[in-house]
Order: C-alpha cells, then structure tokens, then sequence
C-alpha cells in the first residue's frame, strides 16, 4: 500500500554506481558508522549488477591482442567457467528484483496494451510498497489461491483505477509505478469479502467500478495536502472509499448488502491451555495475507515470497511486523481466532515495512523505530476496531495509515533517522544507498 512513492531511480538489487574497493561488510550490517568504509562496503554488492563486468572484458580483450601468449593462459582459465557463471547469475536476478527499472525502460517504445499490464501489476503488488510486475503476478496467483472471484475483483479495480488516472491527466511516472491502482486493488477486493451475496455476485463489478474511479480522485485530492509535508497518502483512499460504500450499503441493503458488523458485547471466553503454537506459527503468514483481505497461510507465503524478490529487507521486516501484532494481541487478551485469522498482523507488517526502510532510511534505530511503530499500530488496531464497529464497518488499514503517518512526523536530532525524500523512495536497499551516499557528501562538504 505504498502511497506516493516517487520515481524509480534504482539500478539493481541495492543500486550503487562507481567503482569501490571491498570494504568490511559485516561489521555493521546497518551501517551506523559514518566512515567510508561503511558506505563502500554497503555499495560493493552492486557491481555484479553494474559496471565491473563491463568495464572488465574490453580491457582483457585487449590484453589479449597486445599479447599472444596470453591466449593459452585464457584457454587454460576457460576450463573453470564457474567464477563466470557466478557473476552472470546475480546479474541476470538484478533485471527481476527491485523495482525492475530496466524493464520500464525496455517497454516505453512498446504497444501500449503491454505497458499497461505492467502498470496493473505493478499496481497490484504497490500494496505491499513493492513496484514490480513479477511481484504482482505473484500476488494475483496467491489471491487466485485464495479465492478467483476476489482476485477477479482486485484486477478490475485495479485496471479501472489506472484508466481514471489516465482520463484525468494524472502524473504518468505516477501511474507507470502503479500509484494509482493500488487502492482500487484492495478496494475491490474487500468489497468482494464484505459482500453478503457471496463469490460471483456479478453485479458487485457494477459498484467496484465506479467506487475505484474515486480512488485517484482521492489519491489526488490528498496528496496536493500531503506534498507540504513530504507524506505519502498511502491507503487513506482505498480506506475512505470502501467506507463510503459500506456506509451507503450497508447490511440491509436490497441490492448490494454487506456483512453485518456489530460491536463485541460480552466478555471472550478464553482459556490459555487451548492457545495453539502451530496455529500461532501460521498466523505470520496469514497476518501478511491479511493485508489483501485473505486468511489462507499459502496465500501469505506466496505474498512474502513476492516481497522477498523485490527487497529481502521489506520481507523481513513484513514477517517481524506480523509477529509483533501477535504478540501484541495476546498482550491484550484478544480472542484466540483473531490473532490465528491473521487480524491482529496485518496493519503491523505493513507498518514495520513502511519505517523499517521503505520511508526511513534503514538504520539500526530506524529498524527499532519501525518495531516500535508495528506494536503501536497492532494496540491503535483493537482500538479502532471496538470503535467502528459501533457504526457497521471495519477497521481496515486505518491503524496503519493514522500510526505510521504519526512516526514518520516525528522529528529528531539524530542523524541515524533520516526520513527519505517522497521523491527519491524506490525500496529499502537502494533507499539506504541513498541515504549512505548523501550522508558522505555532507560529511566531505567543507562547509
């Protein structure tokens, strides 16, 4: 559910450009060290992705003309081909992880049904802050494991988002990285779960259609509000939307009825010796499917392995956050099928992601701010959810929006949490190359 992410100016897997020397790595896996080496050692991961390989061949074919002798000792090397295989495969997964930047270039001169696809997908998997067609294929085949009909549901949301966008003249680098079908995804998709019809209730695509028109209206709207303080809008759209028709509809609704939501009104019976920790141990990936609506731990599994190939560290941090909303609904005697259903983890993995690198900078502070930040969000989420229920509707993601909106205000004197610029977020590894690198030239500038 990114909101507002900005161009996509990465150029692998952690991004990086120039040449550097091998540095220590593992010192500081977060470099919090404002040294040189810090930044270097972080940087080297892209040159297999980059320029070594380049800038490499052209001098040993020259070597080679220069001195015949030299092609035995390359015929004899050839016998070891693994070191060369070894360099082709990370940059082969350089042009599939991330934000796929090379891919976006290659389709710019293409039909434009093709590059629209990829605007859909992208916009798909822009849920989980992730701009990445293969990412997005991934999610659809989990939502189809889930269910066909919301996957259906989510798709036609999500493509009549886009054309809206389009027909409004919205930012087309915006549109291209999948901002604005993103909130029509989820909106479709809960709407399908909300319904009291049931699975292929043909006529919901009638008001899936015209309720994901409003969300680049939204999307719009809140962002000329949000840009004076450099904020993203996240789902605050898709959150406003399905609240409007929810409101609208309601349960006793003749044509489109939805689910009946009422306050809890006795105590939960809970026994402790009943608590389970093979369900507790399902619940992290079904609180990450939750995030689009869906309670199958395969689903969840399939959505984290989307994550991971776009950012390692986005899939960590979306695991950690889920296990933190476990923790903290047994903290606040939840009953025992909300946590297993995933209910409790879902506004906290997208919380942690959000501060643990997507919109602060990864740093070991800014990783311990986004716990902090995924636990708040997990007590802000019971909180919510008691009180809109008292009016029919569901919290949704209103937790994460209000909590992580709350974080990312905060303001600091430490130089270790550093809150990227909307324009310049793209994913976690190459945010913190971004940041590395604007750290060294405040520190070398004379002034």
């Amino acid at each position: 559910m990114s909101g507002g992410k900005g161009k996509m100016n990465g150029r692998s897997l952690v991004g990086g450009t120039g040449n550097v020397r091998h540095g220590p790595l593992g010192t500081d896996p977060f470099g919090n060290n404002a040294g040189e080496a810090d930044y270097e050692g972080f940087v080297q991961l892209s040159l297999a992705l980059t320029d070594g390989q380049q800038e490499q061949e052209p001098e040993e074919e020259e070597t080679m003309e220069d001195n015949p002798t030299l092609v035995k000792l390359d015929q004899a090397e050839s016998q070891v081909p693994p070191h060369q295989g070894r360099r082709c495969i990370p940059k082969a997964l350089g042009y599939v992880t991330g934000d796929m930047k090379e891919f976006a270039k290659w389709l710019k001169d293409k039909p434009v049904a093709l590059q629209f696809s990829d605007w859909v997908l992208r916009g798909i998997s822009q849920v989980v802050f992730v701009s990445n067609p293969i990412s997005g294929i991934l999610i659809v085949i989990g939502l189809l494991v889930q269910n066909p009909w919301w996957a259906l549901s989510g798709c036609v949301g999500t493509v009549v988002s886009t054309l809206t966008a389009l027909l409004l003249s919205q930012d087309r680098s915006a549109i291209a990285a999948g901002l604005h079908g993103y909130n029509a995804t989820l909106l479709g998709i809960l709407m399908a779960v909300f319904s009291d019809k049931g699975d292929y209730f043909w006529w919901l695509l009638l008001p899936v259609s015209v309720m994901s028109m409003t969300c680049p209206v939204f999307s719009s709207a809140l962002s000329s509000v949000f840009s004076k303080w450099d904020l993203p809008v996240f789902t605050l759209p898709f959150n406003m939307a399905l609240s409007m028709y929810l409101l609208a509809t309601g349960h006793y609704n003749l044509f489109f009825p939805s689910q009946l939501i009422t306050p809890v009104n006795r105590v939960p019976n809970i026994t402790w010796s009943d608590l389970s920790a093979l369900e507790l141990l399902k619940s992290l990936p079904v609180g990450v499917a939750q995030i689009y609506g869906c309670d199958d731990p395969w689903t969840g599994g399939i959505f984290l392995s989307a994550i991971l190939l776009s950012s390692p560290v986005m899939c960590l941090h979306a695991a950690i956050g889920s296990l933190l909303g476990v923790v903290a609904g047994l903290g606040l005697a939840a009953p025992f099928k909300d946590i297993y259903s995933g209910l409790w983890g879902f506004n906290s993995s997208l919380a942690c992601i959000a501060v643990g690198g997507m919109f602060i900078a990864l740093t070991w502070q800014a990783h311990f701010l986004a716990l902090a930040c995924a636990l708040f969000t997990a007590c802000l989420g019971g909180t919510l959810t008691n009180l809109m229920a008292h009016v029919g509707l569901p919290s949704c993601t209103w937790p994460f929006c209000l909590a992580t909106l709350l974080f990312l205000l905060v303001t600091t004197t430490n130089s270790n949490i550093y809150r990227m610029p909307l324009s310049k977020v793209t994913y976690s590894e190459e945010n913190r190359i971004f940041y590395l690198q604007t750290r060294k030239r405040m520190l070398d500038s004379p002034l």
